[in-house]
């Protein structure tokens, strides 16, 4: 049947998919479903009829099948980043306690689906070997890989999608499939640039790279000095061999724990940095930014993989987080003065963050197989992240937004959508039609809640 109509969560027996599984299934009211529910961001209310917490493959595979007999639609969510409150209303799966890593020294890894990156990390670093993994390793590997994956080592290496070898998954007519470039070659493709619309990802295998040091990390700049340091990071990107990943970021920060007192209660910029060549080099490729402006903190070292989070320097703790983004055809000087007016010195702007990262090199080119990933052609990506409980921060974000369209780019990076309208601008109108054709073979019910986006 084709699921028209979804049941009222009374209508639905529960208790049988409680049965039929080995994992904790919750409902509201229930004292572990708060628990089982709640996202990294807190400020999306995530509240579904019904939570499974899934104990392995076997229980995804009995919650999707008992969706579909009961008429209703299923999201998955690993580690808990990046949800949308309206994609969550009905079975929710969660699938952190998939917890296997396996690193082969010869250079590829196994994970589930519950994994974050740092376990990899740490496990690869003893053969000298790294993920392409965030800005954090924090987050899951699996929801950050299936929307394309751009880390800080991107312009080096590419995406992490584009270094998957396998991925088993539970489509959505409740078949687990192992997915490579030979098996369901479709399926391979969509799920890579797809994130979850076709089934919920319960392993991946994936390529590592020979990484055991970078040359790297933040450099700050006090606010005063953001035109001059922006400008200077323009003609310095520019010139950029793909051996260097950069970004600059405004940051508002609070003045609290864990804060360095030198950037806590003012507005700072860091500019950031990855070079994946000798650290002599890098170190000779950076000193236009030191030269640039007084520096309140250098962070920019020689440094080994497991040392990567020093780079971006993104929160750790559950954030009540709002976001908008987009991706950008250049960064011209006129483009860094739309967005100091909003954001800069003297403009009172209530975001914590705003990002502009550099992409280009081999994250433009495709990779060794085709993906669902559309957004090659971006020369920038746009980050704003302001906290949600402060008033105006959304109609400020949509300000910048507005401020920079003339340079929009035309597909949305998937990991940088925030709402369920917004995931059909990270695919060309030929990507589309090949994610509704392989959604039609493998979830040809619809018990997929983020494939309904593509109706």
């Amino acid at each position: 049947m084709t699921i028209a109509q979804t049941s009222t969560a009374s209508d639905v027996p529960f208790e049988e998919l409680d049965a039929l599984t080995i994992g904790t299934v919750a409902v509201p009211g229930e004292k572990r479903y708060d628990a089982l529910v709640s996202p990294w961001n807190v400020a999306v209310p995530v509240r579904p009829a019904a939570v499974l917490a899934a104990h392995d493959a076997q229980d995804v595979v009995e919650a999707v099948q008992f969706a579909a007999r009961h008429g209703m639609r299923v999201t998955p969510q690993a580690t808990g980043h990046g949800p949308m409150a309206d994609l969550t209303t009905e079975l929710l799966v969660v699938t952190k306690e998939l917890d296997e890593v396996v690193v082969h020294p010869e250079g590829w890894a196994r994970v589930g689906a519950g994994v974050k990156w740092l376990r990899v990390v740490e496990a690869a670093a003893p053969y000298g070997l790294a993920p392409l993994s965030g800005s954090i390793t924090d987050v899951g590997i699996v929801g950050y890989t299936t929307g394309g994956g751009l880390g800080p080592m991107a312009r080096t290496y590419g995406l992490a999608s584009d270094k998957v070898r396998a991925i088993e998954v539970v489509t959505g007519d409740g078949e687990l499939r192992r997915v490579t470039p030979t098996e369901h070659p479709d399926l391979f493709f969509a799920l890579r640039g797809g994130k979850g619309m076709l089934g919920i990802v319960t392993a991946i295998e994936f390529d590592l790279v020979q990484q055991p040091r970078f040359y790297g990390g933040s450099l700050w700049f006090d606010g005063s000095d953001a035109a001059a340091v922006i400008d200077a990071w323009r003609a310095w990107s520019a010139e950029l061999p793909e051996e260097g990943t950069t970004s600059f970021a405004l940051f508002q920060l609070p003045d609290m724990e864990g804060v360095p007192p030198m950037l806590a209660g003012r507005l700072t910029l860091s500019v950031r940095f990855v070079w994946t060549g000798s650290a002599d080099e890098g170190e000779r490729r950076f000193a236009a930014m030191r030269d640039s402006a007084p520096v309140i903190l250098d962070d920019v070292a020689d440094k080994p993989y497991a040392a990567i989070d020093s780079v971006h320097t993104d929160p750790l703790d559950p954030t009540p987080a709002h976001e908008a983004g987009h991706v950008l055809t250049e960064f011209t000087a006129e483009t860094a003065d739309a967005l100091l007016a909003l954001t800069g010195p003297g403009a009172a702007s209530p975001q914590v963050l705003v990002e502009v990262r550099q992409l280009g090199g081999a994250f433009a080119r495709p990779g060794e197989h085709p993906s669902a990933f559309a957004s090659r052609a971006a020369a920038y990506s746009l980050l704003v992240v302001g906290i949600s409980e402060i008033p105006g921060v959304e109609d400020h974000a949509a300000a910048i937004l507005e401020a920079v369209a003339p340079w929009v780019g035309d597909h949305r990076l998937p990991n940088f959508t925030f709402t369920p309208e917004q995931y059909r601008d990270a695919y060309d109108e030929v990507t589309l039609a090949r994610l509704r054709r392989a959604r039609r073979t493998y979830d040809p019910d619809g018990v997929m809640r983020i494939g309904g986006v593509l109706a």
